[in-house]
């Protein structure tokens, strides 16, 4: 792709990089970057008026943004997987909040717009799209609010879940030249970094001019209050006065003319709204040369970190020691133990003839015998190791044991010796993208198959999951025959069994629920991929676990079996064909679909290895598959995750309608 060009000349060594621009407002982050060599290439904002703004300036350096509809409305409306590749992540999400002049309910802000829960869906798409950065900015308050457990939660998120660096420092845009004090919260961060972690905010500039000069008179104030919206009108001795100032011994009020330029927006850029409108988006805006200074920072340590390669990450998480635990236990053994429905051999198995891993930097190690060939690249030489003497019982048991003891991301140096030993190298650990971790050749006493994919479930830490909690796994219910007066009260409720007890006030206060279909469409064409009525099924089985908190998935079955009438509203006959459906469903998410991207309705993996807590592995596979299905039916339980991350659990309004979300999480006990 051709870089594109830009008529503001900057000094700088930065390569051509890709961003997308999230909550963008008027395009703040979108002119930075712009400015700094980098091509949009997906934008979001939900305003109209904004939205406007938007379009008029930028069209013309990114008409591919209008004409290919990768100009979003609502970030709760897109997909991940839908967003083009890009390798930064730009947002300046929601600040009313966390914000001093707002009401800060924070995470816990769901009136009308449900805006303090925007943060999950920019982790989300982080984790989705693994962009190489991601630059996010917000208010000053951000850091302490609910005594620092949100900005807490955030790192925590950003770092210990997606596996991203985390930076951050209070910015003033006076700090980058501009006339204007407006603190603001930057937070940075990287993927793959490592131990390599030095990045730097930039140094502090002169003002490049000051308040004298964005008004062309003498001004008794060198830097001007932080641009905001609202509170027009207070006097200039005021001290909630922000927009009045002394110009020529002349008390001026400040207009969007000069808010631009103290928000370093260039002089062409131009407002296709009212003076108002233009006000409130300057003031809803970014400080340019700011995000500017500290924009060509990340670009340029993020350029670094290409050129220095991916480095070798020695730390993993449970589920990435598990996998590669699984993958030299079958190195040694060469066969597979097959399961019944209780987790124990059936006395059958798999011999293992071939093996490898989507994550491990090798091409299929053959298992004619006990020892395999290595290759060192270096001295261009091929040797014969014998695997008894590199893994065996003892060095099992050590790994298992550390394995079992961790947590986090740590350190196993056992794994190094051997893997040096067999000479092959971890490139990564595995990911949520992929059904099959592991691929085999099986014998069987009645067939051989070739390349069959295996997923892994441990019970080595926590309990596995079947389906992970996520803003793709939510499911609507609209309320019918409750008053407005009532809702407030019972948003409020904030019992340790809130979600019962909301349902619970919501049908004593005459509320009836009526389910509608999952929150996103993709999720919604998946189930009825397995069958038609199921999503049906799913607003009975989340209505009777959240309300009667029934979490084992046959006694849910049960309970729904002795009322009838959902039967009958189901169009199902009898209880044998619900559990039916719900076992095609079970093994559709184990080996086919996941819930943010449409489903062609084949399986991605032929079946899964289960890692007992004993270090035990057995296996199911499709020639079997009905205890398989047992297995699961008879073990899947409904969790509850956390409602304020994925946005479920209180009423929404939204044109005179009543809305309540619930969401779907499927594990083992």
């Amino acid at each position: 792709m051709t870089k594109i060009t830009s008529k503001y000349k900057f000094d700088t060594n930065n390569k051509y990089f890709k961003f997308i621009d999230l909550f963008a407002g008027i395009g703040g982050f979108h002119q930075a970057m712009h400015e700094l060599g980098g091509e949009c290439v997906f934008a979001s904002e939900i305003d109209e008026n904004a939205r406007k703004t938007y379009e008029y300036n930028f069209k013309k350096h990114a008409p591919h943004l209008f004409e290919n509809g990768l100009f979003n409305k609502d970030i709760k409306t897109i997909m991940p997987q839908e967003i083009p590749d890009f390798d930064v992540l730009c947002a300046g999400f929601p600040c009313q909040p966390f914000s001093q002049a707002g009401k800060k309910y924070g995470f816990d802000d769901n009136h009308k717009s449900e805006r303090g829960n925007l943060f999950f869906d920019i982790a989300e798409i982080i984790k989705v799209k693994k962009p190489q950065a991601f630059f996010l900015e917000n208010v000053r308050g951000l850091v302490n609010h609910d005594n620092g457990n949100t900005f807490k939660t955030i790192e925590h998120i950003l770092t210990e879940e997606l596996g991203y660096s985390f930076y951050y420092q209070i910015v003033k845009a006076s700090d980058y030249g501009l006339p204007q004090l407006r603190p603001r919260t930057f937070m940075i961060g990287f993927r793959d970094e490592d131990v390599l972690k030095d990045f730097n905010f930039p140094s502090k500039i002169p003002l490049k001019f000051n308040m004298s000069d964005v008004w062309g008179g003498e001004c008794s104030r060198e830097i001007g209050f932080t641009i905001r919206i609202g509170g027009r009108g207070s006097k200039i001795d005021d001290r909630r006065n922000w927009d009045a100032y002394l110009v020529n011994g002349e008390v001026k009020k400040l207009s969007f003319k000069e808010a631009k330029k103290m928000q370093g927006f260039p002089d062409n850029y131009h407002f296709p709204v009212s003076a108002t409108q233009a006000m409130k988006q300057l003031g809803n805006s970014v400080a340019i040369d700011a995000v500017k200074a500290v924009g060509k920072n990340l670009i340029s340590y993020m350029n670094n970190l290409n050129k220095r390669g991916k480095p070798m990450k020695k730390t993993k998480n449970k589920g990435e020691w598990t996998e590669l635990f699984t993958f030299i236990k079958i190195l040694l053994e060469q066969k597979l133990l097959l399961s019944d429905k209780n987790l124990n051999s059936t006395g059958d198995y798999f011999k293992i003839n071939k093996i490898t891993t989507e994550n491990l930097d090798l091409e299929f190690i053959p298992l004619k015998s006990t020892s395999i060939k290595s290759v060192n690249p270096i001295k261009n030489e091929v040797s014969t190791i014998d695997i008894s003497k590199v893994i065996n019982r003892t060095s099992i048991t050590n790994i298992l044991n550390q394995i079992k003891d961790g947590s986090g991301a740590f350190e196993i140096k056992d794994f190094e010796i051997i893997q040096t030993a067999l000479g092959f190298s971890i490139v990564k650990g595995g990911t949520s993208s992929q059904k099959a971790d592991i691929v085999l050749d099986i014998e069987h006493s009645t067939f051989v198959k070739e390349n069959e994919g295996f997923g892994i479930k441990s019970y080595l830490g926590s309990k596995p999951t079947l389906l992970n909690a996520s803003g793709n796994t939510n499911f609507i219910f609209q309320i019918n025959g409750l008053s407005d007066s009532k809702i407030s009260n019972i948003n409020k409720i904030s019992t340790q069994t809130k979600l019962k007890d909301r349902i619970e006030s919501i049908i004593q206060n005459g509320g009836q629920f009526n389910y509608l279909k999952a929150e996103k469409d993709t999720m919604n064409y998946n189930l009825k991929m397995v069958d038609s009525v199921l999503p049906d099924i799913v607003g009975y089985l989340l209505l009777a676990f959240y309300r009667n908190r029934i979490s084992k998935l046959t006694d849910i079955v049960d309970y729904l079996c002795d009322k009838t009438s959902i039967l009958i509203d189901l169009d199902i006959d009898d209880k044998s064909m619900l559990e039916a459906k719900l076992k095609k469903f079970l093994v559709a998410i184990l080996l086919g679909f996941f819930a943010g991207k449409k489903w062609d309705g084949s399986y991605e993996s032929n079946g899964v290895i289960i890692v007992k807590e004993n270090g035990e592995l057995i296996v199911f596979h499709t020639t079997n598959i009905d205890s398989l299905k047992d297995y699961l039916f008879e073990n899947i339980r409904l969790d509850i995750p956390s409602s304020c991350r994925y946005k479920f659990g209180t009423i929404i309004q939204d044109k005179g309608n009543h809305y309540f979300k619930l969401n779907l999480q499927l594990s083992t006990p």
